[in-house]
């Protein structure tokens, strides 16, 4: 049975994450694609700045 995040992660233990650099299908969340050579850096602040909001709850 699935388990609650806050149950299996100490964030006193481990206050830091990696976040993955692509997600499903190699599409990449940010920076230069070298397969396709589509760019997805306009993405970068987007995702900083909804870290940044969920971090501070």
């Amino acid at each position: 049975m699935p388990k609650a995040r806050a149950e299996l992660v100490s964030v006193s233990d481990t206050p830091f994450y990696h976040v993955i650099s692509r997600c499903v299908r190699r599409t990449f969340l940010c920076g230069q694609d070298r397969a396709t050579g589509r760019c997805y850096e306009h993405r970068r602040g987007w995702i900083e700045e909804r870290i940044r909001l969920l971090g501070s709850g």
